[in-house]
């Protein structure tokens, strides 16, 4: 499979999809530091910056487009004149290049609240658009925590076919459970605590972790988030992060225990030994799925930038999981 990524980030896809033999025809990405990440790991594959001005990329055929962009309302009847300069809209960019491209397959990610924002409208226009441009589509709210990481991180996935919407389905939905679905512990662990705030200025004891926010805690959708230990493991240790993994790291704290949502901003705390500190970019990347020191690629390279990248990026083992089931309804095999 042949597929062009926008708004890649640091792209989560490539590394989900390198071992199943899918090539990267070309990468979207404005933002300094991922960019810099997307050039030293894969220099042959072109960065084609700005998404809005896809009109003038040349990069060939591809059968899949893959991203997460901001959602905003368009009127899908006023749609093909909205696409001779959807600037401004990076939804209706995203139509845009799929109506230039017409790949068989893509893929669209954003949070869950895509769901209800404008009363549903934002997602409803989204949805409307690609049917006008042909694609049947299905759409499922997928949980990181699921699929491997010591993550729990809710994201909406759309995943789209040229023409049907029956193959869509058959990747998103499954007639028994997920594909590689961890089972929930029946113990309580017995080494950690977390606290998740319940209310303003209160915490109530709970075994996962919940969303945080950079601001805004519950009253803003998210929470603040303890984690506290009772010996001197260390943090790696905390989360527990399975040997199956990219980065191969290996968790030793009860059943499955989860981390909390990374944010762009690395306000995410760990309360150990009556000290306080970041989770370390290593640990990221493990909640993330990706290989140890995927983000360091310099020399004194900079620890927010790391974060920020890591906190936008798409969870790599969710990636991989929709990228098989695309490839087993290629085959046939579903």
């Amino acid at each position: 499979m042949r597929y062009l990524s926008v708004c890649s980030g640091i792209e989560a896809a490539t590394v989900a999809w390198h071992d199943m033999g899918w090539q990267a025809a070309a990468y979207s990405e404005i933002e300094k530091f991922p960019s810099e990440v997307l050039k030293y790991h894969y220099p042959s594959v072109p960065n084609m910056g700005d998404m809005t001005k896809y009109k003038e990329w040349e990069i060939g055929t591809i059968g899949l487009l893959v991203g997460g962009t901001p959602c905003q309302s368009f009127s899908v009847a006023g749609l093909r004149k909205g696409l001779e300069d959807p600037r401004g809209n990076l939804a209706l960019t995203y139509a845009g290049i799929l109506d230039k491209f017409r790949p068989k397959w893509f893929i669209w990610e954003n949070v869950p609240g895509v769901l209800s924002s404008n009363k549903g409208r934002d997602f409803g226009s989204f949805l409307g658009a690609v049917v006008e441009l042909g694609y049947g589509f299905s759409y499922r709210v997928l949980d990181a925590q699921h699929f491997g990481v010591a993550q729990r991180r809710r994201r909406v996935f759309v995943v789209g076919h040229l023409g049907d919407w029956r193959p869509s389905a058959k990747v998103l939905f499954e007639s028994h459970s997920l594909s590689g679905y961890s089972k929930k512990s029946g113990q309580k662990g017995e080494e950690a605590t977390t606290f998740v705030e319940s209310s303003f200025g209160t915490f109530r004891e709970d075994k996962i972790g919940g969303t945080t926010k950079a601001s805004g805690g519950v009253l803003g959708g998210g929470s603040e988030t303890l984690v506290a230990t009772e010996n001197n493991m260390p943090l790696a240790h905390a989360f527990k992060v399975r040997g199956g993994c990219a980065g191969g790291g290996k968790g030793y704290l009860g059943q499955d225990e989860k981390a909390f949502t990374l944010s762009t901003l690395q306000d995410q705390q760990i309360f150990q030994n009556m000290a306080v500190r970041r989770l370390t970019e290593i640990e990221c990347e493990r909640l993330q799925g990706f290989p140890d020191n995927y983000t360091n690629i310099k020399e004194n390279c900079p620890s927010g930038a790391r974060y920020k990248a890591l906190g936008n990026s798409m969870a790599v083992p969710v990636m991989k999981w929709i990228g098989k089931r695309i490839q087993m309804v290629e085959d046939g095999l579903i």
